[in-house]
């Protein structure tokens, strides 16, 4: 499944509802009100003035600049969130309406298969995380994101990001861009499990090495769709 996928022909299906009754940790997304304050629960930090932003606007401004009041809207729907190593970000049946953007640590996105817990995709600094099937769908997601390192992640509200769209042309286009270069990632992904070996790719994902060092061997294994064992192997022949 792509990891940002395809964008979606009409944002009118996607409900922004929560229950009072549902507990905070297990929101969605965080029930803020304003920007101007800062409150820390459940690993959430609220600021807008957080030099965290800088981070996520830097990479933005890789596509287009924004104005300034697109910038101030983005913020207002945007938090900081941090996480531990190994917690989850988002659960495996967890219905997908936050768009993440990581700025510190390591994530992967996991499914299970007969039982077997299998490694899709990894995520580093300055890259873009959000199950795009289960948030253009409004379905529950067969696909978690689990951080591999102790994390900061970027939280973006996507129902309140959707509505933006038509005050705000930039905004629109900026996550167009986004989510199409996303799923030409995507689309690479794919193509190296039809055309190169596990030999092939473990030595690509392995150009940089203080990058790979960061990963657990059993999820690089997993993500080759190899045994540990096959990978020691091919782990000493590519040295």
């Amino acid at each position: 499944m792509p990891n940002l996928g395809f964008v979606p022909s009409t944002h009118s299906k996607l409900s922004t509802h929560v229950h009072r009754k549902t507990p905070f940790s297990l929101m969605p997304f965080p029930p803020w009100q304003g920007i101007n304050f800062k409150q820390r629960k459940k690993g959430y930090i609220y600021n807008s003035k957080s030099s965290h932003m800088k981070a996520l606007f830097a990479h933005f401004d890789t596509f287009i600049k924004l104005s300034d009041k697109a910038v101030k809207e983005l913020e207002s729907i945007t938090v900081s969130q941090s996480l531990k190593k190994n917690e989850m970000l988002q659960e495996v049946g967890q219905t997908c309406r936050t768009i993440y953007f990581i700025r510190k640590g390591l994530a992967r996105i996991f499914y299970y298969n007969n039982g077997n817990d299998i490694t899709e995709h990894f995520a580093f600094e300055s890259e873009m995380v959000v199950r795009a099937e289960s948030l253009f769908r409004g379905n529950p997601s067969t696909k978690g994101i689990q951080m591999l390192e102790d994390s900061e992640v970027l939280a973006i509200n996507a129902p309140k990001l959707f509505k933006l769209y038509d005050q705000y042309p930039d905004i629109e286009r900026l996550f167009r861009l986004i989510f199409e270069n996303e799923h030409i990632k995507t689309l690479q992904r794919l193509e190296s499990l039809q055309f190169h070996n596990a030999t092939e790719r473990y030595a690509e994902l392995s150009k940089s090495a203080e990058t790979i060092q960061r990963i657990p061997l059993k999820h690089i294994a997993s993500y080759l769709g190899i045994t540990q064992v096959s990978l020691s192997r091919i782990r000493a022949m590519v040295k």
